[in-house]
């Protein structure tokens, strides 16, 4: 196990005492410190690089990289030699055999920081040239050393000119889960880095992390990853993403990709999604939509009391009471509906829309093939009225903790749905008082 790491005495060249701890530096802070050894007055010499090995979710240093120059040999210590990452020096064991540590030899899936990264272009999604690799933010861990974010900031380039403690701006970083490591072989051909993320790895993502992601990026990053989303997850990201990264988004979309995001979104979504836009570009996004959602959104952002009638959502699966289960699932599997609009089926009276009980899917793949659904439902069903309010709604949701109820009329029938998230995530949740 490595030794923890503690801050060391500038003047001394002994390691310091140990102490466990956590920290943040950075790359331009180690580059150049002379390495100390105990027992040797002199430094063995100064850091010419770190070197990573690329593992998920981030590089973990495996050593240092000793260059002297002059045809003198280079020097690996590995990582588990080393005591301290001081302000001054780096302190570490000294060479088990003789006066040196081996020379480096470069390893399939090693990284070197400085001649990987620093200063190499950072391409967008389309091979356009972004930004510049200035510096490497690190986190040091009780012994381990990870590499979490390059950053692309004025400030970087400060400090990898000298000025350690210059801070101009808002640092720029980009975390490492979005960019592509080259090989040390690349190094030598190319000066350009590239955002790691390919549409179909997009697609494997959860719409949170791709929001964590357009918020760490800015300008033509964030519109590169964007337009590589599909409507639907464009749709979910979006809505996962704080306001700010919503309001820049919207104000770079073309009509057209505009007007398929829409698409996706529930009406309870895109009053959301428009609260938090300036006036104009709300106005333009409404043209986009049906016109009955748009007098549905329109209501829901003039009165602070919006009712379940204009929340709901059509899109929901009934069957009769007298459907067998195993027809049941298989129209449902055929149906190509989402995941999320077929967790409850809702059985109905032979006309169709009186509701008389509810089953839950998972009940559903449990029940035989030959039970019918009138069988197995659950009796009588929780419901919500057109007129209800948000805040009956959200009492609903925390009382009964249902994935979405159903909204009905005076003669119980089934008008459309409300769903959780759309409650209970968002403006849309009334303040606590």
């Amino acid at each position: 196990m490595n030794t923890p790491r503690t801050h060391a005495p500038a003047s001394s060249s002994e390691p310091p005492a140990e102490m466990g701890g956590t920290r943040n530096l950075f790359f331009s802070q180690v580059l150049k410190l002379p390495v100390r050894a105990q027992g040797h007055k002199r430094p063995l010499g100064k850091v010419a690089d770190l070197v990573f090995a690329v593992k998920e979710p981030y590089p973990e240093a495996v050593g240092i990289f000793i260059e002297h120059g002059w045809g003198k040999p280079t020097e690996f210590i590995p990582w588990d030699r080393v005591l301290e990452l001081g302000s001054k020096a780096v302190y570490v064991m000294p060479p088990p055999e003789g006066e040196q540590y081996p020379p480096f030899v470069d390893q399939p899936g090693w990284l070197l920081l400085d001649a990987h990264l620093m200063g190499k272009d950072v391409l967008d999604l389309e091979g356009r040239t972004v930004e510049v690799v200035n510096d490497v933010h690190l986190l040091d861990a009780r012994g381990r050393l990870l590499l979490v974010h390059v950053d692309m900031s004025f400030n970087g380039f400060l400090r990898r000119w000298g000025l350690k403690n210059a801070r101009w701006m808002k640092d720029e970083f980009v975390s490492w889960k979005f960019v592509q490591p080259l090989s040390h072989e690349d190094a030598v051909a190319t000066d350009r880095v590239s955002l790691s993320i390919t549409k179909s790895q997009l697609a494997e993502l959860p719409p949170e992390d791709l929001a964590d992601a357009l918020e760490e990026l800015s300008g033509t990053q964030q519109e590169a990853l964007f337009s590589a989303l599909d409507a639907e997850t464009a749709a979910e990201t979006l809505m996962e993403a704080e306001p700010r990264a919503r309001r820049q988004i919207i104000a770079d979309l073309r009509r057209e990709r505009a007007k398929q995001i829409l698409t996706e979104m529930s009406v309870p979504q895109l009053a959301s999604l428009l609260s938090v836009l300036p006036h104009d570009d709300a106005s333009e996004l409404l043209e986009l939509v049906p016109e009955d959602d748009a007098r549905r959104i329109k209501a829901i952002l003039a009165d602070q009391e919006a009712r379940a009638g204009d929340l709901m959502d059509s899109d929901f699966v009934t069957f009769p009471l007298t459907a067998r289960v195993g027809p049941t699932l298989a129209e449902i599997r055929i149906s190509g509906r989402e995941p999320h609009v077929v967790s409850y089926i809702y059985v109905t009276q032979e006309d169709g829309r009186t509701l008389a009980g509810c089953v839950d899917l998972r009940e559903l793949v449990m029940a035989t093939d030959a039970q019918t659904l009138g069988e197995i439902m659950t009796a009588p069903v929780v419901a919500a009225e057109t007129d209800d309010t948000v805040d009956d709604l959200t009492q609903m949701f925390s009382k009964y903790h249902y994935r979405m109820v159903p909204v009905t009329n005076a003669e119980d029938r089934i008008l459309g749905v409300i769903r959780f998230n759309d409650i209970m995530k968002g403006p849309l949740v009334p303040a606590r008082r």
